[in-house]
């Protein structure tokens, strides 16, 4: 029970935090998507989206106890069409949506910490839980891009965590 408690804990909150990247999506062009004019890094919002669904494909392309982070598909056309970003969406929230995972199980995650790919033991949970804390932190990239872009994005929340303290309104 316990276990199911858990699970639906971290499911649900990554469906919350990747329900951002629809509404998103949804209200961009393709041109915005793939638009990297923005110093200092030149990166897209495009990138940064696959960057995120690829590091949740990653975690559902589990072999063996084995995910490898470092074994992303990197499709091009995701950065650079609506569209294909929508549906690779899509396709992670429905995995996510019928995920039969224990999430106390370990894993092994293969990375790159910067050094070369390295194995780590992880829990499931764990795995889930910085994916959605990975996207969140790509969600503030992407919310500095939009503004470069002068693209407003309606959501006050957006590339905050939720443990980031707010400023007290002042009237």
């Amino acid at each position: 029970m316990v276990n199911l408690v858990f699970m639906d804990i971290i499911i649900q909150s990554t469906l919350n935090t990747l329900r951002k990247s629809k509404f998103l999506l949804e209200s961009l062009q393709d041109e915005a998507l793939c638009d990297s004019s923005i110093a200092p890094y030149h990166s897209s919002i495009g990138t940064h989206i696959r960057h995120i669904l690829d590091f949740y494909d990653c975690i559902f392309n589990l072999d063996s106890n084995i995910i490898d982070l470092t074994a992303r598909s990197r499709n091009k056309d995701v950065e650079s069409r609506c569209c294909s970003a929508e549906n690779y969406l899509n396709s992670i929230v429905e995995k996510l949506k019928s995920v039969d995972f224990n999430m106390n199980d370990i894993v092994d995650v293969i990375d790159d910490l910067g050094l070369g790919k390295t194995k780590i033991k992880y829990t499931l949970g764990a795995v889930f839980s910085q994916a959605n804390s990975h996207t969140i932190h790509h969600y503030a990239i992407i919310n500095y891009i939009l503004q470069g872009l002068n693209i407003p994005f309606e959501d006050s929340e957006f590339g905050y965590n939720p443990t980031t303290p707010k400023e007290p309104i002042v009237n």
